[in-house]
C-alpha cells in the first residue's frame, strides 16, 4: 500500500504534468488561431485558381503539357505531411496509417518491386517510414516551426524535377484536413499530374462549362504560366491545412490530458485523505489500547 508521502509525490507530479498540458494548450491556441486565419484565406484563392485552369484546360491540347498529360504509372510518389513533434493526439498516426493503407491497397505490387517512392514532410513520418526501410527520396524537416511560402515553392521544384525526369509516373498528398479546432479529415490528392484538368471534380466542371471567358493573351500561353504557381499555391495550401490541423489536434489533446490530470489529482487526493484517515484512526486505537494497559497494569 502506497505511503502518504508516496500519494503527495504522486499528486505534486500530476500537478506539475496539468501545468504543462495547459500551457501547451494555450499556446496552441494561440497558433490555432493565426493558422486557421491564414488557410481560410488561401483556399477561396486555390479554388479559383483551380477553376480556371479546368476551363482553360477545355480549350487547348493537355499533351503539350508535361505536368498536366497523363502517362502510364509505373512509379509513384507520395508527399506524406506529417507533423514535426508529437502530443498532438492520432494526428500523426492516422496520417502513417492512411498512407501504409493507400500503398498497401493500390500500390501493393508497384511496392513490392521498390515503385513507390516517399517525400516526407515532418519529422515524425520520417522517422517512421525510415525505421521500416521506406525509400525516402526527400524529406524536409522543421519547416513547420516558421512556415513560409518559400518551402512550399521549394518542395514543388523537388517534386517536379523528378516528374520531369520520369523518376516517377504519378505524385499523390497524403495530409490532414483542418475542418474545426476539434476534427481533422485524413485527404489523399493526387498532385502530378495536374488533377481537376479533365473536370471530374463537380464545381470545377459545372463552372467551367457554364462560364465562357475571352483570354488575353492566348490560352496556350496563360496556362503554361498557370500551372507552375497552380502548383506552389496548391501545396502551400496542403501545408497551411496540415499546420491549422495540427494545432487544433494539439490543443484538442492537451485539452483532453489536463482534464484527465485533473480526475486523476481528486482520485489520489481521496485516496490520501482515506489513507490519512486510516493512520489517524490507527494512532487513536494504539493511545487509547496504551491507556488502557497502563489502568489495567
Amino acid at each position: 500500500m502506497a505511503t502518504l508521502r508516496d500519494i503527495r509525490r504522486r499528486i505534486a507530479g500530476v500537478k506539475s504534468t496539468q501545468k504543462i498540458t495547459k500551457a501547451m494548450k494555450m499556446v496552441a491556441a494561440a497558433k490555432l488561431r493565426r493558422a486557421q486565419d491564414a488557410i481560410l484565406q488561401a483556399r477561396p484563392y486555390a479554388r479559383k485558381m483551380a477553376e480556371m485552369l479546368a476551363h482553360l484546360s477545355k480549350r487547348v491540347d493537355l499533351s503539350q503539357y508535361p505536368l498536366i498529360a497523363k502517362r502510364e504509372v509505373q512509379s509513384v510518389a507520395l508527399v506524406v505531411v506529417t507533423a514535426d513533434r508529437g502530443m498532438c493526439g492520432a494526428f500523426n498516426s492516422n496520417i502513417i496509417r492512411a498512407a501504409m493503407n493507400h500503398i498497401n491497397n493500390n500500390y501493393r505490387q508497384l511496392h513490392a518491386s521498390g515503385k513507390v517512392k516517399l517525400i516526407c514532410v515532418g519529422k515524425k513520418g520520417y522517422e517512421y517510414f525510415n525505421r521500416r526501410k521506406f525509400e525516402i527520396v526527400l524529406k524536409h524537416v522543421g519547416i513547420f516551426n516558421s512556415l513560409a511560402f518559400a518551402d512550399a515553392k521549394t518542395i514543388v521544384q523537388e517534386v517536379t524535377e523528378g516528374y520531369s525526369k520520369h523518376e516517377f509516373d504519378r505524385v499523390e498528398v497524403v495530409y490532414n484536413e483542418f475542418k474545426n479546432a476539434v476534427q481533422q479529415r485524413v485527404v489523399i490528392e493526387q498532385f502530378l499530374p495536374v488533377a481537376g484538368t479533365e473536370g471530374h471534380d463537380g464545381d470545377v466542371k459545372n463552372a467551367a462549362a457554364h462560364i465562357d471567358y475571352i483570354y488575353e493573351p492566348a490560352s496556350e500561353e496563360i496556362i503554361s504560366a498557370l500551372v507552375p504557381k497552380h502548383l506552389n499555391f496548391q501545396m502551400w495550401r496542403v501545408l497551411l491545412e496540415s499546420n491549422a490541423a495540427e494545432q487544433g489536434a494539439r490543443m484538442s489533446a492537451m485539452e483532453n490530458a489536463s482534464t484527465n490530470a485533473k480526475e486523476i489529482i481528486s482520485a489520489l487526493t481521496l485516496s490520501y485523505n482515506k489513507a490519512r484517515q486510516a493512520s489517524i484512526t490507527k494512532e487513536l486505537l494504539e493511545i487509547v489500547s496504551g491507556a488502557e494497559a497502563l489502568q489495567n497494569g
